[in-house]
């Protein structure tokens, strides 16, 4: 099809994209802990449905242990020249929060000028819409093999990240479309090209017994929160740079926020400084950032008059794309290990990690994703790289070691994802099933024209 075919035929869909991204936002799909899992059924079930209606004629429903179902759907390459084409996306979606936040119920899509409030209408429910539509423009018999997975329990993390290498064969493709993140900001075509990796730490300290009365005992008695927040002290130096040795650091060259849009994002008081030095990207995806997630600590309300004798912290930290968990986690272990504040020693656990990925982005498929884009907004696509962390990548990159990996959506970074009002555009929702679209079609010609996989 020629561009202006693509944008008549999915201008065509929207109404009942639109409607269905109603439907699947409506359903409180969150895999999290004492939630229902009720929802979770009822919208992988809505799922399945679309996708037959669509013309998919393998779906199947794909169960691991202590995880929310998975949808699995197939459509084999209409010839043996055409290469396959794998999308991802997830139905489950964070819990609301503090609903007197919102300005409409989290789970009664509520329209808004040029789109609509919902929890995860977003993150991922319009991703998922968008590999839909994609679907609806082919009548369910796109120019690609596809090969799709949408998994139910993202949003809290599921054994489905290690999953893929153990079966190679079901995730076998010659690249991916992982749809989970979106555009720097409306209206900006987006590459996603890094994402940063993850781990949890824990550091706790005990001085006392119990709490003593610290008129008697203070000023001798060892007070394990002041330990604590000494110990964390030295995380940073005095510009809010990681101060710990050995963590990634290197400079950002694609694009990235304004200081203004980011303090928008980010909701900065006003007046006060961003911490930490060197260019937002940097600050934010190629270097480290160590955040004090929680800790445990006597409430200021009905506090005692008293040392502290216990105190907790669970730290998170980001670190650099390409750098080990592992070694990233166990040098901010080492570090803490090494403080002995007032001559005490920490007691630190380390946790979970999570890699980080950094896509090669001189391929084939790249191309295709470049000029999709670029079709369907006008203009050249960014590239980004971003703070969270998206560990299945890493797990499908290992099961098709050979696939090329591509992140965009219909998500942009001012749709609240996670946060109160979570809204999506119409208008990049429409765009992104345009260029999937052109994307899953000028990459088999050019996979054509290159003779198939080599």
């Amino acid at each position: 099809m020629a561009s202006e075919q693509f944008e008549s035929t999915v201008d065509q869909l929207m109404d009942g994209l639109t409607a269905d991204l109603e439907r699947l936002a409506a359903i409180p799909s969150i895999a999290f802990p004492g939630f229902p899992p009720e929802p979770l059924e009822e919208a992988h079930a809505l799922l399945v449905r679309l996708l037959r209606e669509a013309g998919v004629e393998k779906v199947e429903r794909l169960d691991l242990p202590d995880t929310a179902p998975a949808v699995y759907a197939e459509i084999p390459p209409p010839d043996p020249g055409a290469p396959t084409v794998l999308l991802y996306g997830h139905y489950d979606v964070q819990p609301a929060g503090d609903e007197t936040l919102w300005k409409s119920p989290p789970f009664e899509p509520t329209s808004i000028e040029g789109g609509l409030r919902a929890r995860g209408i977003a993150d991922d429910k319009s991703n998922v819409i968008a590999h839909l539509g994609m679907l609806r423009v082919f009548g369910g018999r796109p120019p690609v093999g596809i090969k799709m997975i949408i998994e139910g329990q993202e949003e809290y993390g599921s054994p489905f990240d290690d999953y893929p290498p153990t079966d190679p064969g079901r995730f076998a493709c010659d690249a991916m479309v992982i749809a989970d993140l979106g555009n720097l900001r409306p209206g900006t075509p987006t590459l996603t090209t890094g994402l940063r990796g993850a781990a949890e730490v824990m550091v706790e300290v005990r001085t006392l017994a119990e709490p003593r009365h610290s008129g008697e005992f203070g000023g001798a008695a060892p007070d394990a929160l002041l330990v604590l927040l000494k110990a964390l002290a030295t995380l940073h130096d005095e510009h809010g740079d990681v101060a710990v040795d050995g963590l990634r650091r290197e400079e950002w060259n694609g694009t990235g926020y304004t200081e203004d849009e980011f303090r928008s994002l980010a909701g900065v008081e006003d007046g006060l400084p961003l911490i930490g030095t060197g260019g937002l990207g940097e600050r934010l995806w190629s270097g480290p950032a160590i955040t004090v997630i929680g800790l445990d600590a006597p409430a200021v309300e009905g506090a005692a008059s008293a040392v502290v004798p216990y105190a907790r912290a669970k730290l998170n930290l980001r670190f650099h794309p390409q750098q080990d968990p592992k070694e990233a986690r166990d040098l901010l272990v080492e570090h803490l290990r090494a403080q002995r504040p007032f001559g005490i020693g920490l007691t630190v656990t380390p946790g979970d990690t999570g890699p980080g990925y950094e896509a090669a982005t001189g391929g084939p498929a790249y191309e295709a994703a470049r000029s999709a884009l670029k079709r369907a907004w006008g203009k050249d696509a960014d590239y980004v790289a971003t703070g969270g962390s998206i560990p299945l990548v890493n797990g499908l990159a290992k099961a098709a070691p050979g696939a090329e990996v591509l992140l965009f959506g219909a998500q942009d970074g001012m749709c609240n994802l996670h946060a109160p009002n979570e809204r999506v555009l119409f208008s990049e929702l429409r765009n992104t099933v345009v260029a999937m679209a052109a994307f899953v079609t000028e990459y088999a010609e050019d996979f054509r024209r290159r003779g198939g996989r080599s």
